[in-house]
């Protein structure tokens, strides 16, 4: 990461431990540099080491092997950061995804695995953290979830419905786990990651979609990063069961360009 991607963080979370699923790549990795530099001790997992770990501010994230699917595997895992790192402070429920296939054709299997991934891993690792954040004197949990939850999500519809489970999950256990543990969700936009043409198809397609957005631009991980130091730090002390929106001010419905379209004509 560069150093003004290091730099991103919104107060000083110094000695707390972090951890972060998923944090190897992408948007999971920009939020465990951002951990790093607010003075977080960061965790990172994932089914295969990666080249390069996230690092910030002299310190890098170590990483353990997990698959967020097992439930044993999340156990084990937690068990090993809190005996080598400490009691944990902050959870990022951050792993999840689903390539695009047609809801009436794929198996059952295929279903099943999404909603691991995406739903009953967050459920798990929260299940997993909850005493040693008790150890810890309480902790702040954040479910990384996406406007595929709010929204159809065609071509991807278990998926979709796996994310908006995810944020009737966040707020059941911000009402069951309070005060000592708070629990946020983000909704995540459309993001610009380091291969965005696997997800977007082509630049000219990004630019479109860019022009679409009242912010006039894609998203970037460093905003959801920001949006995570908030939401672990003092300063979000009174936001739990919330849902926090990072998408640029939301999509345009689709009825309106089609008024326009023939106004136009």
């Amino acid at each position: 990461m560069s150093q003004s991607h290091q730099s991103v963080h919104a107060s000083d979370l110094s000695g707390r431990v972090a951890i972060v699923t998923g944090g190897t790549r992408g948007i999971g990795a920009q939020i465990a540099c951002s951990l790093l530099a607010a003075g977080c001790h960061v965790a990172v997992c994932g089914r295969n080491a990666p080249q390069h770990l996230p690092q910030a501010a002299g310190r890098q994230a170590r990483f353990w092997p997990c698959d967020v699917r097992d439930p044993d595997s999340i156990t084990s895992f937690v068990k090993a950061v809190e005996a080598q790192m400490g009691p944990i402070s902050i959870l990022v429920n951050n792993a999840g995804g689903a390539p695009h296939a047609p809801a009436a054709t794929v198996s059952p299997r295929f279903h099943e695995k999404i909603v691991a991934l995406n739903l009953l891993g967050p459920i798990h690792f929260s299940q997993a953290v909850y005493a040693s954040m008790h150890r810890a004197g309480g902790g702040s949990i954040v479910n990384i979830a996406s406007v595929s939850g709010v929204r159809p999500s065609p071509g991807t519809a278990v998926y979709g419905a796996s994310k908006a489970g995810l944020l009737g999950l966040t707020r059941s256990l911000a009402a069951e786990w309070g005060p000592e543990i708070r629990v946020n969700a983000i909704v995540v936009g459309l993001i610009a990651t380091q291969t965005p043409t696997e997800t977007y198809g082509s630049a000219q397609a990004m630019a479109q979609i860019a022009a679409s957005l009242p912010a006039k631009r894609m998203g970037a991980p460093e905003d959801i990063a920001k949006g995570v130091l908030y939401l672990s730090s003092p300063s979000s002390s009174y936001v739990s069961g919330a849902t926090l929106e990072i998408h640029g001010g939301g999509e345009k419905p689709l009825f309106l360009d089609q008024i326009e379209r023939f106004q136009d004509a």
